[in-house]
């Protein structure tokens, strides 16, 4: 009995000393990535994909969380709109919101989309699920004018819902070949893997604002 009561107090004092520690002893962070192909792991095996992949590097820096993939190739913001609420389960602890690279290939209107992702993620806080908002920029073929009118949706509603925002989803990769499948539009796994790493730092800090919510 002595023993059991001296490990225990053992456990404790390490859980304190090492905030990971005590991170991992509780219950996972549970997060969704809602997004488009992008997020899916368009052609990738399933281990592929950004979620699977952001999923096992936080595991391996000591952070205890699971990452649902809610990503849909070839959606467009009005597509996640339609899906976000069952998409995105009760007791989901925040959401990693990627969509309008499909509303921009296809020349939706900004407006439009803007409009979509302002709904998604009102109705996400609204039900108290914290958001990381991810941007996508237009490509060079839309021309300048719909360029300044695309580009601009993503921090002005970060500014708006005040969450966190990841500039630009494919930064590292779009500019790189070696780094994408043959379509030229879409990640390999060695472009995802830099996804990953680049994005890392902003989505440390989305899980570790979370954590300081539930205090």
């Amino acid at each position: 009995m002595r023993f059991k009561a001296v490990a225990a107090q053992f456990l404790v004092i390490c859980c304190a000393l090492v905030p990971g520690l005590a991170h991992a002893q509780g219950k996972p962070v549970q997060l969704v990535g809602l997004g488009d192909s992008l997020m899916a792991g368009y052609q990738l095996p399933p281990t592929d994909s950004y979620t699977a992949q952001l999923e096992a590097a936080l595991k391996a820096k000591g952070v205890n969380v699971t990452i649902t993939n809610a990503g849909v190739s070839g959606d467009t913001s009005s597509g996640g709109l339609a899906r976000a609420e069952w998409s995105v389960p009760d007791g989901t602890d925040g959401v990693i919101l990627e969509l309008g690279a499909n509303d921009a290939l296809r020349g939706v209107s900004p407006d439009e989309t803007e409009k979509n992702l302002d709904t998604i993620i009102s109705g996400l806080q609204k039900r108290n699920i914290p958001v990381l908002l991810v941007g996508i920029m237009s490509p060079p073929n839309m021309g300048d004018d719909y360029a300044k009118r695309f580009n601009t949706i993503y921090q002005r509603l970060a500014d708006k819902h005040g969450v966190p925002l990841y500039p630009f989803f494919l930064d590292g990769v779009v500019t790189d070949q070696t780094l994408q499948l043959e379509d030229r539009m879409h990640p390999n796994t060695k472009g995802v893997a830099v996804m990953v790493e680049k994005s890392m730092p902003t989505v440390e800090a989305f899980i570790k604002a979370i954590g300081e919510q539930k205090k």
